[in-house]
């Protein structure tokens, strides 16, 4: 399906942080060998990428304004439009040399999310929606997962940092959708896990602590798949709360109940 002009400029500029990132995810490789480690330079390629996704976008949308990771609120003269960005989700992955990570970049009009890119460079994976067109990898139409016995779902989530304070609540909740589906998942990119949901290979996904830009893209994608985004106790209250739960019917069901028995026994 041809992309409309507008997806057309997030796609250029998803792919241009994208090989910038894919550079500098070589020389990471290189760096986990030094003394130093890669740290600093990791946080230099994540503000590059910020301010190459921010040039390229404001380049063909001048009056948009910007929510990003790395640079924050940026307002802009079209207060209707607003860029929500993560330059690269997944950045712990990408300080240790693994390649799952993207580069995720979201658009609201009027409060409402209504395009989503998500790209992956070292798999070269784009997936990419807007609102009322569906959601696509490569130019290939997705849909969330089929499978409906709980047993048989792979569901993944996020695991907190110990700052977080909430380590006894991840193990209760990771046991229990653990006890009761195929196989549980850790990726470390939330961008990634809601474009895996939308392409099926995941059935669900569930995590706390999240920003928008965590998020956006990826709510946009599992969406125009087919499949269900709320909090994480099935209220639309995503961005406020910071938690998210995404997957098929069956799969969103099951984590909603999971998550609650859970919690009861907490």
């Amino acid at each position: 399906m041809p992309r409309s002009a507008l997806l057309n400029v997030m796609v250029q500029a998803a792919t241009k942080v994208g090989r910038s990132l894919a550079r500098d995810f070589g020389e990471v490789e290189n760096l986990q060998v030094s003394v130093k480690g890669p740290g600093d330079f990791v946080s230099s390629a994540d503000h590059r990428a910020d301010e190459i996704a921010i040039e390229a976008l404001k380049r063909a949308r001048p009056g948009y304004g910007f929510l990003t990771e790395e640079s924050g609120e940026l307002p802009g003269s079209d207060k209707t439009h607003r860029w929500i960005i993560d330059p690269l989700d997944g950045t712990t992955n990408f300080l240790h040399g693994v390649p799952l990570f993207a580069v995720s970049i979201a658009l609201e009009r009027d409060g409402e999310l209504v395009a989503g890119v998500v790209y992956n460079p070292v798999l070269d994976e784009l997936y990419t929606a807007e609102r009322g067109t569906g959601a696509f990898l490569n130019g290939r139409r997705l849909r969330v997962s089929a499978r409906r016995d709980p047993v048989a779902m792979m569901l993944s989530t996020g695991s907190p940092t110990r700052q977080d304070g909430a380590i006894r609540r991840f193990a209760d909740e990771a046991t229990g959708i653990a006890e009761t589906s195929a196989s549980l998942r850790v990726t470390g990119s939330a961008a990634l896990d809601l474009a895996w949901v939308a392409a099926g290979r995941l059935d669900g996904y569930w995590q706390y602590g999240l920003s928008p830009w965590d998020v956006a893209a990826g709510m946009v994608l599992v969406g125009e798949a087919g499949g269900i985004v709320t909090d994480a106790v099935g209220r639309k209250d995503i961005v406020r709360r910071g938690d998210i739960a995404a997957g098929s019917t069956a799969a969103h069901r099951q984590i909603l109940t999971t998550l609650k028995a859970a919690d009861a026994l907490a």
